[in-house]
């Protein structure tokens, strides 16, 4: 009988201790419950959300202007000529004599003169093609033909100067990092490459009027 008691209150006291610990340990996770909610009483910091995306994409349009691209690009350098593809018409920036708008309009990737590389997905914009036609109008008075320099503002320039405003993205750097490196460009280009690069046609004057007669005709249109 002996032998009976003191198991009994040994088990008793096992029963106890194991009591007490469980306390302890609910006690400790409310603890640490409570701990945590101190540290969640920190204001939530909301992810911006995304910038509304337009319905007509924006493409980038590059070419080569000289065959030693095809030598040199692996560097990261080659002499490129640029334009921007929207809705359906590529606009760019050429160099002619006159005080009028240096941006004029192609087909898309079919630039007189130069050999098409390759297209650049550069983002969406929420303009429609009046409005384009409308931004360009504005931006021909930066961008006047005789204010053309292959190296300070060339067609490149242009493309990374319109691209952000339309999308908000820069154009890569690949593109026009020659004409960055300045003075070095200047003593790389050849003559010829130079007068290619900047010349004009003689009948600029009555396709710059007759262009301005059908745009203006075209405007009629399109309020009727």
């Amino acid at each position: 009988m002996a032998d009976i008691d003191c198991c009994l209150l040994i088990f008793k006291m096992n029963m106890k201790l194991s009591s007490k610990n469980q306390t302890m340990s609910i006690k400790s996770l409310r603890t640490n419950r409570k701990t945590a909610a101190c540290f969640s009483q920190f204001p939530k910091v909301h992810s911006a959300s995304p910038p509304p995306q337009g319905s007509t994409p924006v493409y980038l349009n590059v070419y080569d202007l000289t065959s030693i691209n095809g030598y040199v690009r692996w560097a990261g350098i080659g002499i490129f000529h640029s334009g921007i593809e929207v809705h359906g018409v590529e606009y760019a920036f050429g160099a002619h004599n006159y005080p009028h708008s240096g941006i004029f309009e192609i087909e898309p990737r079919q630039c007189p003169g130069f050999r098409f590389r390759k297209s650049i997905f550069m983002g969406m914009t929420t303009l429609d093609p009046i409005q384009v036609g409308d931004f360009m109008e504005r931006q021909s008075l930066y961008y006047s033909g005789n204010t053309y320099h292959l190296i300070t503002k060339n067609c490149n320039h242009f493309c990374k100067d319109i691209c952000y405003k339309l999308t908000g993205n820069k154009i890569p750097k690949w593109v026009n990092r020659l004409a960055s490196i300045g003075a070095i460009c200047s003593n790389i280009l050849p003559k010829a490459l130079k007068a290619s690069a900047v010349c004009c046609r003689q009948d600029y004057e009555n396709t710059y009027r007759e262009k301005q007669k059908l745009r203006s005709k075209f405007n009629r249109q399109v309020t009727i």
